[in-house]
This record gives C-alpha cells, structure tokens and sequence, in this order.
C-alpha cells in the first residue's frame, strides 16, 4: 500500500477507539493509501485499515512476506503478524517499516544529472541483498498485474516463463504499442529469441518496482526497507531486478535516458550482468507492463515503454 501523508484524523474516528480497545492505547493515524489507512501502534507495528477487498493473491503475498522476512537482510521488508476481520473491514497488523524515501517520484521530483553516489551504493545494496533470497513456492505463484496466470505457471526457467508473458501480453493491446513503435510484430519476436537464448540463472526473489519511494533511507543514505511487493513480484533471475531498476530509477526527468544508461552499466560491472541480458530485460519489461494505465500516448508509463522500445538494441535490431 502507497502511503500518503495525513496525519490529522477525524475526532470520532472509530478505528482509534478500535485499536485502543484491542490494547494499542497510543495508536495514531500516520497515512493513507488507495487500498485504506495506516496507523501506528507502536512497538514497531502499524495497522492497516483496508478499504475495499484485498488482492486475490493477499495470502500468497502474506507468504512471500514471510518467506524474505526469514532472511537477514541489511534492510526491512514488509511482514503481516495477524489479520482480522473487524464488521466486514479487513485489517492487517504490519512490521512499520523505518526510514524515509530515498527520492521522489520522478513525474513529480526534479533529478540532477549527477548520478549521486550515495544513491547508486543504497541501490546496489538492495539489488545484492534481495538477491540473496532464494525464490519460493509462493513467489513463483503470484501473479504479474496486468496477466491472467502465475508468472511461472508450466515454466521451470524464468526466461521461458517471461518470453511466455511477453506473446501474452503483445496480444492484449499490441495493436496500440504498435501505433507508436515501428515494426512492433518484429520487435516482439526478437525479444522473445534473445530471452530464451539466454542462459541458466539463479533463482532468487524479485521485487521489480524499485522505483525511489519504494526504499527507504537514514540519515547517511543507506537503505533500511523496501516496501511495496507485488506489483511484478516473482521468482526469478537477479539480472532480471537490476535491468528493470535501472530503467525505472528515473522514468520521468531530464536526464532519464542518461540514468538508465549509466546505472545498467554500473549493475553490469558492479554485480557481473552481461549488458545484452539487461538490455533484452528491460524490452520485456516494457513489452509487459505498457498498457497498465492507459492505452495511447497521453499516459505517462505508455508512453515511456514506448520511448524504451525505440531505442532498445534488442527490440530494435
């Protein structure tokens, strides 16, 4: 759940009285969300305070909560404790997750061109630990947003598994991509070769929306959570991660196109990635996420998959 500051709550709101009664005396209102709001408990716990129906997935990604949080990593992620069901309104008992956000979101914050160091380290540190995690039962089961199946449904490799998406997710709007993206039929094709010719990888945990409100940082820049699990959650190659964070790191600034550059060839010095995988990842990344928000050129993340597309190398050969 993104949350977004609002700290002031109502006089009657109900859910204090809730939280207090259930021995949360000095619970406080602290965000909200499209999904609900958040209140701090203390003691490290918030409570989530769901607006609507969770995910058809919720307790796939309660698992996969649980399954990263078993391993020691140098940040937090996300855990569920309890859940309740309090009148017909779901609430979630959470890990409160430290830090502040390493950035804004670039549609919105302004990116000097510097790449600055402090931030390359806090994403290079995130990449390592979260590939650290081994892939499970239930990251392999999620389900990517936007598709109708798990990711790794009938695949044993993570490549096959996404050149898989790739054609599925060509066929759901393709006609619209190809407006604006010339010999798109063309396109797909070769990504859909260049993944699956590529080799053997470990299987690890992927988060794949690294974008800079996801980590969280202290006062000296490192990373101390990482939040928002779901979106593109799998089990899969670490390459994978790093390809997708380097082009999301900054979608929106000037210098959008010169970030992405540079930070994949940092993750493919600094981590031992071929650039040509990281370059065929980041066309199947634009190939399946397009048309999640809008379906011409007047959506933002459209419009970026498409600018991807035109000049990726393996898109475009």
């Amino acid at each position: 759940m993104e949350h977004i500051p609002n700290v002031e709550a109502p006089l009657s709101d109900p859910w204090l009285a809730h939280f207090a009664g259930s021995g949360h005396t000095g619970a406080r209102r602290i965000g909200a969300g499209v999904e609900g709001v958040v209140y701090r408990l203390g003691e490290g716990r918030v409570g989530k305070v769901w607006s609507g129906r969770p995910p058809a997935d919720f307790a796939l990604t309660r698992q996969v909560y649980a399954d990263i949080a078993r391993y020691s990593l140098p940040f937090s992620t996300p855990e569920i404790f309890d859940v309740e069901d309090h009148k017909g309104v779901l609430v979630t008992y959470e890990r409160e997750l430290p830090g502040v956000p390493m950035r804004g979101d670039s549609a919105y914050a302004a990116y000097e061109r510097a790449l600055p160091t402090q931030d390359s380290d806090a994403l290079l540190a995130v990449l390592r630990g979260l590939a650290s995690v081994p892939g499970t039962d239930a990251m392999r089961q999620l389900t990517v947003q936007g598709d109708d199946r798990p990711l790794r449904r009938d695949h044993d490799c993570f490549r096959d598994a996404l050149a898989a998406l790739v054609a599925r997710a060509a066929v759901r709007h393709g006609a619209a991509l190809a407006a604006y993206v010339p010999d798109f039929d063309g396109g797909v094709e070769r990504t859909r070769e260049a993944l699956r010719s590529l080799p053997d990888a470990p299987v690890t945990a992927i988060h794949c929306d690294l974008v800079p409100p996801n980590i969280h940082i202290d006062a000296a820049g490192r990373p101390v959570a990482v939040l928002d699990f779901g979106f593109y959650t799998t089990a899969g190659d670490p390459a994978f991660e790093a390809a997708v964070t380097a082009a999301v790191w900054d979608m929106y600034g000037p210098y959008a196109e010169e970030h992405a550059a540079e930070l994949t060839g940092l993750f493919a010095r600094e981590l031992g990635y071929v650039p040509e995988t990281l370059t065929a990842y980041q066309a199947a990344y634009a190939l399946t996420t397009y048309d999640l928000f809008g379906l011409d050129d007047s959506d933002g993340h459209f419009r970026w998959c498409a600018e991807q597309l035109r000049r990726n190398a393996v898109f475009s050969a």
